[in-house]
């Protein structure tokens, strides 16, 4: 019985040992990872790493990671025109099947999936920035966007006929949409009339319709699906064989 107990205890303890060694070495490559992802996609801060799964050193015994969580704050996508950046305010990946290389120099999953958040008013700097003519007289641009209810964008049109700007803005519920994996749609159902004047539907989609693309997402992961939330649009990414480092 002093045998079994002794036994036991060393069980214990080297299983405590053994755990406590793997979320050391889980803590280190978190860290690691962290920091190449930072120089990789030339962010302003590490973001957060967090690897899956226990025990970690038996995955990396194996060549690969079954899910590794990946969160970046503030992440600076390109719009595609060369023209400048939008800010994504949190972008989350979950990826799954990460293989790496023997010097970790390189980690690519088999999937990804994950979500984008881009506020609104980030998102109006792409529709028109200067007032249009829609009519002889007759002006028109995009002030504001917020969330329609019921999956629509509110568009907060502002407008000005003979130099007078109404009193009141114009309000139109847009369908926001993906286009070809990498472009947010925002697009009018029912137009509205500008200063009780009946426009012509090309005129007025001149102001309320426009697109954004959001391209070099890390790790070539693309967009799937567009939601209107509160403050912003919550957007669905995903993506196979995505490259986190190397």
């Amino acid at each position: 019985m002093r045998a079994l107990r002794i036994l036991l205890i060393l069980v214990v303890i080297l299983g405590g040992l053994f755990v406590a060694l793997d979320r050391l070495a889980v803590g280190f490559a978190e860290d690691e990872a962290a920091d190449r992802l930072r120089t990789a996609e030339n962010l302003s801060a590490a973001p957060d790493v967090s690897i899956k799964g226990f025990p970690f050193l038996t995955q990396v015994a194996g060549g690969e990671l079954d899910e590794v969580e990946v969160g970046i704050r503030d992440y600076e996508a390109a719009t595609g025109d060369g023209a400048g950046k939008i800010r994504i305010d949190r972008l989350r990946a979950d990826m799954k099947g990460v293989e790496f290389s023997g010097d970790f120099g390189s980690a690519t999953a088999a999937g990804a999936t994950g979500t984008a958040f881009i506020a609104y008013d980030e998102l109006l700097k792409t529709a028109k920035p200067e007032p249009t003519q829609v009519a002889p007289g007759v002006t028109a641009d995009v002030v504001g966007l917020s969330d329609g209810g019921n999956g629509k964008i509110k568009v907060e049109v502002r407008a000005t006929v003979l130099g007078t700007e109404l009193p009141e803005p114009v309000y139109v519920l847009s369908d926001v949409s993906v286009v070809g994996g990498d472009t947010v749609r925002v697009q009018a159902g029912e137009l509205p009339r500008l200063g009780g004047v009946q426009l012509a539907e090309s005129r007025v989609r001149a102001v309320t319709d426009f697109e954004q693309k959001i391209g070099q997402l890390p790790g070539g992961v693309r967009l799937d699906k567009v939601e209107p939330a509160r403050n912003g649009v919550e957007i669905t990414v995903r993506g196979s064989n995505v490259r986190l480092v190397g």
